[in-house]
């Protein structure tokens, strides 16, 4: 990125030019004793790197907000001066970009999986090997995972307590806040466009 910084630099188009750096997915390699894979809900497949530097961008600026690559979109549109479409479900990066926080942005994110049908074909296969699970759905937020599974398994995990997900809690939590995590669940996997983004704060 340095290097096509300085070529910008010499031609001028620096002033007007943003580079993005990311990933659209984790990797586990042997985390969780399983064998590698990118499917799972746990932090070794959703966290990637997101990098972004151009005019106005703060040097050295980082934040925790959860974001999902839903805001990529409405981010990338509103660096063009487009428009971003009502429909659109995620929500501009650029505040961030800015150096602001917005006040009312997510504190819950929502993870899906669909488990792919099997194909020899398929360079992501994962089938021959345990790591790909079954289809689920799960949210994330700061200090929570919680997942549900086609197959009505579920797990939860207090990252507070229980940084790295060792510990599933799913039978022993609450039920009031099995209930709400579920609720949650149904309402994002449901909404779309401004209903999403209301539905993605619980405070």
């Amino acid at each position: 990125m340095g290097r096509i910084q300085q070529a910008l630099a010499t031609t001028g188009h620096d002033r007007d030019t943003y580079l993005v750096f990311g990933s659209d997915n984790g990797f586990h390699l042997g985390q969780y004793r399983l064998a590698g894979g990118k499917m799972t809900a746990y932090d070794t497949d959703i966290k990637v790197p997101f990098v972004v530097t151009g005019p106005g961008v703060p040097a050295g600026r980082t934040t925790d907000a959860l974001t999902q690559n839903t805001d990529l979109a409405p981010t990338f549109l509103e660096l063009a001066g487009a428009p971003v479409p009502a429909a659109t479900d995620g929500r501009s990066l650029v505040p961030f970009l800015r150096g602001e926080d917005p006040g009312d942005w997510r504190n819950v994110a929502l993870i899906e999986h669909v488990k792919p049908p099997p194909s020899p074909e398929d360079p992501d296969r994962q089938d021959s090997g345990p790591g790909a699970p079954p289809t689920y759905n799960a949210l994330r937020t700061e200090n929570e995972l919680y997942v549900e599974y086609a197959n009505g398994e579920r797990e939860y995990y207090d990252l507070a307590r229980d940084p790295h997900a060792l510990d599933n809690r799913a039978k022993a939590m609450p039920p009031q806040r099995a209930q709400e995590l579920s609720g949650l669940m149904y309402a994002l996997t449901r909404c779309s466009g401004a209903k999403c983004h209301s539905a993605g704060r619980t405070r």
